[in-house]
């Protein structure tokens, strides 16, 4: 049975795998923690932000972005100098960044769900093909958002980065066809299936 690749990961991928990844998030502090994930990892590798996720979340006070919002450079030297920490100035000024960009989304939409999942029209999106493994790095999709995102002054929000939080988020279903996940995303959520989006592999 396929797994998704995922069978013989690392029990913390594993782990993320069966009950999180591709699970659609409603609630505005995950979905920034998601965000902030992603943010992290770009030139880095993904098992390294699941073995770093504490040490993020007490970094960032647990992803609360209206106390990361008011954040200032004793919080950023506090972060930097965290054992275990990613020491990248760049990036912890553009998580703080992002936060403040997220309220002002808020502001706009009511909530920053709200604003990405109306890119689908809330509803997870099931692309053709991609359950049988021709999933891209990046399509039309993202490509949208992030195009967007960066107007509004986020940062570290490419196309790809935002694929990657499409589909952690569960607004895209990546899951394998035959992962037991994938099955048991669709029959709770509300899907709609469309075609290849001007994808990149």
């Amino acid at each position: 049975m396929s797994y998704c690749g995922w069978d013989t990961a690392d029990v913390l991928d594993r782990q993320y795998h069966d009950t999180e990844w591709g699970v659609p998030v409603h609630d505005d502090r995950h979905m920034f923690e998601h965000l902030c994930l992603e943010c992290m990892q770009c030139g880095l590798n993904w098992m390294m932000m699941l073995k770093k996720r504490e040490i993020f979340r007490e970094c960032f006070d647990n992803f609360d972005y209206d106390r990361i919002a008011a954040y200032g450079d004793s919080d950023v030297e506090r972060i930097l100098n965290t054992e275990g920490m990613i020491r990248s100035p760049r990036k912890v000024h553009a998580i703080i960044n992002n936060a403040r960009c997220y309220q002002e989304v808020r502001k706009e939409y009511g909530s920053f769900c709200d604003y990405i999942w109306g890119f689908s029209d809330g509803k997870t999106i099931l692309y053709q093909g991609h359950d049988t493994g021709a999933v891209p790095v990046s399509n039309g999709l993202s490509d949208r958002i992030s195009k967007d995102l960066k107007k509004r002054g986020f940062k570290y929000v490419g196309a790809v980065t935002i694929y990657s939080q499409l589909q952690a988020c569960g607004i895209i279903n990546d899951h394998d066809r035959n992962c037991p996940c994938y099955g048991r995303i669709n029959g709770l959520y509300p899907t709609v299936r469309k075609p290849r989006d001007h994808e990149v592999r």
